[in-house]
């Protein structure tokens, strides 16, 4: 397809790339070898971290967890080791306490958005800079073990798990008296 004058394929595997310009990687769960970035100008990761903070899996979901409600969303040169690459932009949202998931990936996908368009139009000028300064560990990757909510624990105590849980393939849950339930939220607006 033709945006503004460029010509835009997506890819949903990495076999289905073809070259060109930019290659961005949203949300990729797989690995692009030097080999097959070098069919690009440049390969961007989009990163929801400040980096070289927050390397790894879903760091903005990681944040969450730990209290926080501003988000710092990265454009990374893609390189080995993963998110450790030239930083070309960043760019950043605020959470009010109450988005749930879908709403949350709607601020980081504005914001992603703004970045990716930002790269396009200042392709030429834009001057990448080297990661400076202790990364920490890598963010795991989250799993349904991660959605588990403690009965011990108040709903307030757990509400930021509650907010950021996927309910279709993470739902939240917890087990009490031998058996395990599903706990699904939703916003109710102006009621």
């Amino acid at each position: 397809m033709s945006s503004n004058g460029h010509f835009v394929t997506l890819a949903y595997d990495k076999a289905e790339l073809q070259g060109g310009d930019i290659l961005f990687l949203v949300s990729c769960s797989q690995i692009i070898k030097d080999a097959e970035r070098k069919s690009y100008k440049a390969v961007l990761v989009l990163h929801a971290s400040d980096l070289p903070k927050g390397r790894g899996w879903s760091p903005h979901i990681w944040s969450i967890l730990s209290g926080a409600n501003q988000i710092v969303v990265s454009l990374l040169e893609a390189s080995e080791p993963v998110d450790s690459g030239h930083v070309w932009l960043k760019t950043s949202f605020t959470l009010e306490g109450h988005e749930l998931l879908p709403e949350i990936n709607a601020k980081l996908f504005t914001a992603e958005l703004s970045l990716m368009t930002q790269a396009v139009e200042q392709f030429e000028t834009i001057k990448p800079t080297q990661q400076v300064g202790d990364p920490g560990p890598y963010m795991p990757r989250r799993s349904a073990a991660d959605s588990q909510l403690d009965p011990n624990k108040t709903i307030a105590e757990q509400f930021d798990l509650l907010r950021i849980v996927d309910p279709e393939r993470y739902p939240a849950f917890f087990s009490y008296r031998g058996k395990r339930y599903l706990i699904k939220i939703e916003k109710v607006e102006n009621e």
